[in-house]
């Protein structure tokens, strides 16, 4: 059930977290929307633990899960209420559980500050332009292609293409590939990313031309129309602006903790408590 999925959820995550503070807005935009014995539940605590929940809870508006969100975290201010109450946060091995849980949270938030403060527009931008300057252009065709079982089938169409039938309409008609709904169309494409046999009829011939004769590779036999050649562009900025944060994510991550190791005097011992 949602409302167990997400007591799970948001027990791990204020665990993980911490408690959340409540939001600077003013308290109209804030609101309370709950109450245990006393503490106040703020619209924004809401707001941030639904963050923490896996994918499929975050992607859903705030009110589809409201009360079961709401309900755990009320469950959660009673039962840590209740383990005060108990002092069970004075038990030594609890408190190295919550030593442990201190140390990930101050790793995660000084890690990501620092790699946020290298992720600024302009460092990918030159990220970007860095790749860009190395990128090698291809050749692309944008190509159809009619795919029949025999090669006289193939011979046939030939014919009649070169009578003015539209070759798009024939694919449409004949073709057994998954391309003849879509007229056989094919889009842009690489030689390498076709089987050599096609690549090369295909690349060989002038925008707007037909193969003369069948084409045949392991899928059949082709009537091949090639539309226009093209060099391959670079990709856009938007188009890989993530790809580009998570790579210097990782390398910002790396570089730091390398930089914080060679500051700190380590000492490694073996598994017995021995030098090495």
């Amino acid at each position: 059930m949602i409302r167990t999925a997400l007591a799970s959820a948001v027990v791990f995550g204020l665990v993980v977290a911490g408690p959340v503070a409540a939001a600077d807005d003013a308290a109209d935009k804030d609101p309370v929307v709950a109450t245990v014995d006393g503490t106040e539940i703020r619209l924004s605590e809401l707001v941030e633990a639904q963050q923490l929940l896996p994918e499929q809870y975050r992607a859903m508006p705030l009110h589809v899960i409201y009360d079961p969100l709401l309900n755990s975290i009320i469950d959660s201010k009673l039962a840590a209420a209740e383990a005060r109450r108990q002092k069970l946060q004075e038990d030594e091995s609890i408190k190295r559980e919550i030593a442990l849980a201190t140390e990930r949270i101050l790793e995660q938030n000084v890690v990501s500050r620092h790699i946020e403060e290298g992720l600024t527009d302009e460092a990918l931008r030159t990220r970007y332009d860095e790749q860009i300057a190395s990128f090698s252009s291809t050749d692309q065709i944008r190509a159809r292609h009619i795919l029949v079982e025999t090669e006289d089938e193939a011979k046939k169409l030939i014919e009649e293409l070169n009578g003015g039938a539209d070759f798009a309409e024939l694919a449409k008609e004949h073709s057994t590939g998954p391309s003849g709904p879509n007229g056989g169309d094919l889009g842009f494409f690489n030689k390498e990313e076709m089987v050599p046999e096609f690549a090369e009829a295909a690349f060989a011939l002038e925008d707007g031309a037909i193969t003369q004769e069948p084409v045949q590779t392991q899928f059949g036999w082709h009537v091949i129309k090639t539309e226009e050649h093209r060099k391959s562009d670079p990709p856009s900025f938007e188009a890989v602006r993530d790809t580009l944060r998570q790579e210097m994510s990782q390398e910002l991550h790396t570089s730091y903790m390398a930089d914080l190791r060679s500051k700190a005097t380590i000492e490694r011992f073996n598994p017995d408590g021995t030098p090495r």
